[in-house]
């Protein structure tokens, strides 16, 4: 069996360690188990020229709702 921290390849010897009492993934050492690997995350896209989407979301919304006043003899139902 080998480690399983990503970056070691030794295997595990006759004493394993564990992260905490229920971790399944076995280490060689406790320098494997407390070590944290993070991938690098791949560089973002940027669009210099689009707008972004709540820019495009209020334009949009904008072009397409026209407020009208409400008639002044309207009727409301009143609540019980």
């Amino acid at each position: 069996m080998k480690c399983a921290h990503p970056m070691c390849q030794r295997g595990i010897g006759l004493v394993s360690y564990r992260r905490g009492w229920f971790g399944k993934r076995l280490y060689c050492s406790p320098a494997c188990r407390d070590k944290y690997v993070a991938e690098v995350p791949p560089p973002r896209v940027t669009r210099s020229v689009e707008r972004s989407p709540f820019e495009l979301l209020f334009a949009q919304a904008g072009a397409q709702a026209k407020l009208v006043p409400a008639p002044s003899g309207t009727v409301r139902a009143q609540a019980r």
